[in-house]
């Protein structure tokens, strides 16, 4: 049994797959906050195209509570991201960010090719519909790119930014 931690973060809960919706939906029932970010992506059948919200990040959902006990049993879910053998805090500011990505690719309907998050130079776009949103720049074949994630969990997603678009952070 998990001990009491303090809400300081987010924990990212790793769950079955495609359990995504269930579990956000089980922690409102239980009282449990979290955050599970969806993002539209066209899907073709034979007979229609249709926008199916997806999660950003398939298998997590965000979560805060008085004690790590109460998600971590949550039906659905497989256990949270630890460091260390603790659970992993993930801090405001990095669930801000998240959010200004998902606002951003709803706004524009731009549909990221996911990556795995690698550590470079970080960065702010300082311009256009992803204004604000914090990443990670990655430069090979004489084109930059720009990776939006969450480090915690090692997962993001690949973005063509312009170079004066972005902005060097301390």
């Amino acid at each position: 049994m998990e001990q009491a931690t303090p809400a300081r973060g987010w924990y990212a809960c790793y769950t079955r797959p495609r359990a995504e919706k269930k579990v956000h939906a089980l922690f409102a029932e239980r009282g449990v906050e979290s955050y599970l970010p969806l993002v539209g992506r066209l899907h073709h059948w034979q007979d229609r195209d249709r926008t199916v919200l997806l999660p950003l990040f398939a298998s997590y959902v965000f979560a805060r509570d008085e004690t790590v006990g109460r998600i971590v049993e949550t039906p659905g879910v497989r256990g949270v991201v630890r460091f260390a053998g603790r659970p992993a805090l993930i801090p405001d500011p990095e669930i801000r960010n998240i959010e200004r990505f998902v606002a951003a690719l709803t706004g524009t309907r731009h549909e990221p090719r996911p990556v795995r998050f690698n550590m470079g130079e970080r960065v702010c776009i300082s311009s256009g519909p992803f204004q604000g949103v914090e990443a990670v720049v990655l430069r090979g074949r004489d084109r930059r790119r720009v990776v939006v994630g969450l480090a915690a969990i090692g997962a993001g997603f690949e973005l063509d930014v312009p170079a004066r678009s972005l902005r060097a952070l301390e």
